[in-house]
């Protein structure tokens, strides 16, 4: 890695506390390397070969039966994923696969456990990165569980606008079909989804949806099933 790459993974929270040393164990064989859209990472069965943390771009983690696909994570800028598998030394519980050009830091297997062993700080920060990734997985479900497709349309939309520190618009950077398999509703029941949208507080434009009145659209969203940073 070059020293331009390296200070930005420094700062984030996974990396953030471990001894210098340490680091550099980590960063010694790391690969920055840019992926075409749809290319596919790796398959649900295989090995970890690597810690993946995306610098920019996106990712969809999904799972398969046969024919059939569902997303299970949309991931963007400074998320990591593999890491449990990484850990724990087993195969993959999905595949991954970008959705848009993205740039991947690509950390070795072998060092990743190797310093998990020995820093104290970078297995606290693993198992609060961990911990984080639970607790969102249990959200997705509930909401799943508990919501129809146009609240969980909702929902989805206001945590984007969360994200993006409450702009009120936010842009797709997925294909509808990808986030129809997210949201777990078809195609078709996503796009009446979006059509109705107007009538609770919210305008589409192609890519583009403007949040036109906050608080119509939280009430068919129903209050936050947890909070995405803990409770």
């Amino acid at each position: 890695m070059r020293p331009i790459e390296i200070e930005p993974v420094r700062r984030l929270s996974l990396f953030r506390d471990i001894e210098p040393e340490n680091f550099g164990t980590l960063v010694k064989q790391a690969l920055v390397q840019r992926f075409p859209a749809r290319t596919e990472l790796f398959h649900e069965g295989e090995l970890p070969d690597f810690l993946h943390v995306v610098i920019d771009g996106s990712v969809e983690l999904y799972g398969s039966l046969h024919d059939r696909e569902t997303a299970v994570a949309l991931l963007g800028a400074n998320a990591s994923f593999s890491i449990a598998a990484i850990v724990r030394d087993e195969p993959y519980l999905t595949s991954a696969r970008t959705l848009a050009t993205t740039k991947l830091l690509m950390i070795p297997a072998n060092a990743v456990r190797t310093v998990f062993e020995r820093d104290a700080s970078f297995a606290r920060a693993t198992v609060c990165e961990l911990a984080q990734r639970y607790r969102e997985l249990v959200q997705d479900l509930k909401g799943s569980r508990l919501r129809v497709g146009i609240e969980r349309l909702a929902s989805y939309i206001l945590d984007l606008d969360s994200a993006r520190g409450h702009n009120g618009q936010v842009q797709l950077h997925i294909e509808k079909r990808t986030l129809a398999s997210y949201l777990g509703i078809t195609p078709e029941h996503l796009s009446r989804a979006f059509s109705e949208l107007a009538r609770h507080g919210a305008e589409v434009h192609g890519q583009i949806i403007t949040i036109t009145d906050a608080q119509r659209l939280m009430e068919l969203a129903g209050p936050a099933l947890t909070a995405r940073t803990g409770s």
